[in-house]
């Protein structure tokens, strides 16, 4: 594999985190339309992206690979709980 490859690959292995992320983030800022109204788009998918990645690494780490349907549900949750933190979690 060289560096073009290993790139591409380390891609698609985010893509998932941050289309998940970027999707949630969308629907959270229509269907809360005036509770995230303070809050840019872009701060609820950066942390409900990061929390994907992450939830991909601990997967890749518990199951030894990559695609297991667990670990997608687990992005899926990470996701989600980083949407509520940030959007209504904390205090603003």
């Amino acid at each position: 594999m060289d560096l073009l490859d290993a790139f591409w690959h380390l891609v698609n292995f985010a893509l998932p985190a941050l289309g998940v992320g970027a999707l949630g983030a969308a629907a959270a800022k229509l269907l809360w339309r005036r509770e995230l109204a303070s809050i840019p788009w872009r701060r609820l998918a950066g942390w409900a992206g990061t929390a994907g990645v992450l939830a991909l690494l601990a997967g890749l780490w518990f199951f030894g690979r990559d695609g297991k349907m667990a670990t997608y549900a687990l992005l899926v949750l990470a996701a989600a709980v980083a949407l509520w933190w940030v959007g209504f979690g904390r205090r603003r």
